[in-house]
């Protein structure tokens, strides 16, 4: 069987199934190649050269049984396999954190952010780190500046440590355990980049087992009483200006909790920034308009 084959047949069983995607695919072709090419031991990217080779044996079966879990368990691929990749960069993750997934990455990638910065950024924090994804990514996209990565969670922080090794950034990312902005207490930084759990109650409720699967405290923006999603950016956006140098700036994934995010902050002049997924999931905030709407 060759590979293109058996990932045809790989993405049938997903799609027969109605597994949910979303964990850094987003159809039953993609997290089939993916699912294969991972059993093979090869690199994402090498569809195109291997398409037409024969799978070995012991590959195929892996591949196969890699399938029958997903659609067993409905765990996310990346749990599966221990490994995600954001912008072409892999991470360790495992139950212990969500699969990095977030649009920031594409602001840092392709330079978004760039022009809100100058010669004085020197100090970012990432707070939500997470798997420590895009402190990764940010260390990478500005070799200059020291990175912390801040996260509520000790076990997410074991996780990114895990990925800040694998990257060799041990020297430049700083981890830091704590409740928001108070892991960071008396510290002011140049630009923040913030991921954070924002879903909605009644979104929550909605969500599929592949979502079950991972930490609620880093998806649902609920777990202080509310049903909006906000529970985690209101505190975070009345504190943040301390936290900043004159010229800093915010940068927060809200997903599609827009109109929720507009109508807890209507005095907010927020700058959105244009994604794959559109123009109102990523937004961005000066020092100056987070002072002007208290």
């Amino acid at each position: 069987m060759t590979v293109i084959e058996l990932i045809e047949r790989c993405s049938a069983r997903l799609d027969e199934a109605g597994v949910s995607f979303g964990h850094g695919t987003t159809n039953a072709f993609d997290e089939a190649a993916w699912l294969v090419l991972w059993a093979m031991k090869q690199p994402l990217d090498a569809l195109e050269d291997l398409a037409e080779s024969t799978v070995p044996a012991a590959a195929q079966q892996r591949a196969l049984d890699l399938v029958d879990q997903r659609i067993a368990t409905r765990r996310p691929a990346a749990y599966l396999m221990g490994e995600a990749w954001l912008q072409g960069v892999p991470f360790t993750v495992d139950e212990r954190v969500i699969v990095p997934r977030s649009l920031i990455a594409e602001c840092l990638a392709d330079g978004t952010i760039d022009a809100w910065l100058n010669d004085r950024t020197r100090q970012v924090l990432d707070l939500c780190t997470g798997n420590g994804s895009l402190a990764v990514l940010a260390a990478m996209a500005w070799p200059d500046v020291q990175v912390t990565g801040a996260d509520l969670s000790t076990d997410a922080l074991a996780v990114a440590a895990l990925n800040v090794q694998r990257h060799e950034l041990t020297d430049r990312i700083t981890l830091v355990q704590g409740d928001g902005l108070a892991a960071v207490a008396g510290q002011r930084f140049d630009l923040i980049l913030c991921n954070p759990p924002y879903v909605n109650a009644e979104s929550m409720a909605a969500l599929p087992p592949e979502y079950r699967a991972e930490p609620e405290m880093a998806l649902s923006g609920n777990l202080s009483g509310g049903t909006d999603g906000m529970d985690f950016i209101r505190p975070l956006l009345a504190q943040a200006a301390a936290h900043m140098t004159d010229d800093a700036v915010l940068v927060l994934e809200i997903g599609h909790e827009r109109p929720f995010f507009e109508a807890a902050f209507p005095r907010l002049e927020a700058v959105w920034l244009p994604t794959s997924a559109g123009d109102d999931q990523v937004l961005l905030l000066t020092r100056a308009a987070l002072e002007a709407a208290r």
